[in-house]
Formats: C-alpha cells, structure tokens, sequence
C-alpha cells in the first residue's frame, strides 16, 4: 500500500474502469483522479502486487474536511479479492486520515451492494441510521 504516482493513472483508470462499470459521467475516472489530485493528493493510495513488475490491483480515496473523514472508491481487481488487499488499504487510509486529526470515517454504499456493506463490517464499519442526501450542482450558475 502506497501513495499514488503519476505512473499508476493508467492502471487506476482501467481498475476503476472495470470496477464500477455503470458509474454516471460525473464518476469518469480520469475525472475522479484530476479532482483529487487537486485536492489532498496524498489521501490517493494504491495496492500493488510483485516486485519489480509490480501492478496495481487496488485504489482508495480518502478525504478530510477536518471534521470527518470519508473514503471513496475502494476497488480491488475482482481476481485479487479476498486476500486482505482491502482491509489494508481501508487501514492505510485510516492511518493517514488519523494523523490529520481525524476521530470518525464515514463512506456511503449502495443499501443493494450486500457484498460490499459485509466487507466494510468485517473491518469495523457499521450500517448507522442516517438519511443520506445529496444535490448536483453542475448546470448551476
């Protein structure tokens, strides 16, 4: 687990590509990694496998607004799942979000996504009663 370099946008693309296929427009990847390479680059982490021909087979976003922290767009390639890739990548963006002062992580989940909800309570995540809202501001002036 590992900060992200310049050289891993393709991999994390075509991860994030293949991942969450039926994303709208405003998911894109490479949409995604310009964003957040504008804004706390170093909460951008990848997993990898192998030694010097090291791949990506992981990639997390996390954010800090200082008094939450969340994580985004945890993927791991479909054939290096149930490994524990994951876990450490949850744990290493924990790491990095608690040295910003971060006391509570939140994330948001498909309520139908049964498989993810079980992953994230397997490493301590729980389903919390809240409403959860949102609004799109493109088009907006």
């Amino acid at each position: 687990m590992r900060a992200f370099r310049d050289g891993d946008r393709a991999a994390v693309e075509a991860l994030w590509a293949r991942v969450f296929p039926d994303e709208p427009p405003r998911n894109a990847p490479a949409l995604m990694l310009d964003h957040k390479l504008e804004v706390q680059s170093e909460l951008l982490l990848v997993g990898e496998v192998g030694g010097s021909d090291a791949a990506v087979v992981g990639a997390v976003m996390a954010g800090y607004d200082g008094v939450r922290g969340w994580l985004y767009h945890l993927a791991i390639a479909p054939e290096h799942r149930r490994r524990g890739f994951g876990a450490q990548l949850v744990r290493a963006a924990e790491a990095r979000l608690r040295t910003l002062g971060c006391s509570k992580v939140n994330l948001q989940v498909r309520a139908s996504n049964r498989e993810v909800v079980a992953f994230y309570q397997s490493v301590g995540y729980e389903v919390e009663e809240r409403v959860s809202m949102g609004r799109r501001l493109e088009g907006e002036r």
